[in-house]
């Protein structure tokens, strides 16, 4: 099977309503793409195991804390494994993940409500397996 236009794909890119917020930020290049090549939706948030809507998060180091310092950093990594384990079964070399996203940023991430330099939990972890990771931004 030829996976070179199938990619991974932040589900709420593609209209589905699974941000913190209960919203989707569906995106127009995102979704022309979709006449060309496959994209599989993931929410890596929901994979491990948090509900939507939820309190929004942000990344401090390593901890990915809710607005109200709750530490849900296991789900995180959770469901960047599990993201990771979609693209490897399916030889998928490369993602379109939500930038500033604790989850799928790509050089930018909330800190509380300020954005600053680094990669979500999943991004992260995608890219040390040697997985391209673009954002919606760089379509």
């Amino acid at each position: 099977m030829n996976n070179q236009n199938i990619k991974i794909c932040s589900a709420c890119l593609l209209g589905i309503k699974c941000r913190w917020d209960g919203r989707d930020k569906r995106n127009k290049k995102v979704i022309d793409l979709l006449s060309k090549e496959a994209l599989i939706p993931i929410c890596p948030e929901e994979l491990g195991g948090l509900s939507t809507p939820r309190e929004p998060a942000h990344r401090e180091g390593k901890k990915v804390l809710t607005r109200s310092g709750k530490n849900v950093t296991e789900n995180f990594v959770k469901g960047a494994g599990m993201v990771l384990a979609i693209a490897q079964n399916l030889n998928i070399k490369e993602a379109i993940l939500k930038q500033k996203s604790p989850s799928c940023g790509c050089g930018k991430i909330y800190h509380g409500r300020k954005v600053i330099k680094g990669d979500g939990t999943t991004t992260e972890l995608l890219k040390k397996y040697k997985i391209k990771v673009i954002t919606e931004e760089d379509l």
